[in-house]
């Protein structure tokens, strides 16, 4: 291995560190604790180090939102997979961007709330969100009919997040998930 090779190699471990550091530190305290000299003080490198990877506290938001949205992919394919009918995946993918939500509520907040530079939506959007998007795509797609797919993904993806939203934030009945989930779904089946 050339010494170039060994130095990318620790930048991006380095790298991986910082975001690592961040997000748990953003689950365990808020994303207000999240700053740079706590980031550089847990993963014991100066702040100048984080600097020279990240511009600032944003930058690592962004790079932890990224790294979120493959996660959230994974765990989407992973439930439509397990559901060969297309109305128990369309249920599965739901249930499962959901248990995201709650299982990770500063992760999602980074991901969908807090204001980002990321591009969504574009040619130039990372991999790792046109993949989560294409997990929604993909569970859509044998419901869709005459229906323009894209839109009605968004649509699907855009209620769930109001779903996930305020039942994060305790502004729904919590007994009538199920009932709120099953209307939604009925609405997009054709």
């Amino acid at each position: 291995m050339s010494i170039q090779q060994r130095r990318e190699r620790e930048r991006a471990e380095r790298h991986r560190l910082i975001v690592a550091a961040a997000r748990e530190l953003a689950e365990t305290e808020g994303w207000e604790s999240v700053t740079t000299r706590r980031l550089a003080e847990r993963v014991e490198y100066s702040q100048p180090v984080l600097y020279s990877h990240f511009k600032g506290k944003d930058a690592i938001v962004s790079a932890v939102a990224i790294e979120g949205c493959g996660d959230l992919a994974q765990m989407l394919r992973e439930a439509r997979d397990a559901q060969p009918d297309p109305v128990a995946a369309l249920r599965a993918v739901a249930e499962a961007y959901l248990e995201f939500a709650r299982a990770r509520p500063a992760l999602y907040d980074a991901m969908f709330v807090q204001r980002t530079d990321i591009p969504f939506g574009t040619p130039e959007s990372p991999p790792e969100l046109k993949a989560a998007f294409g997990a929604f795509v993909s569970v859509v797609e044998p419901l869709a009919g005459d229906r323009d797919l894209e839109t009605l993904t968004e649509v699907l993806w855009s209620a769930l997040h109001g779903l996930a939203t305020l039942t994060g934030s305790s502004r729904l009945r919590p007994d009538h998930h199920n009932s709120r989930l099953d209307l939604l779904l009925n609405g997009l089946l054709p």
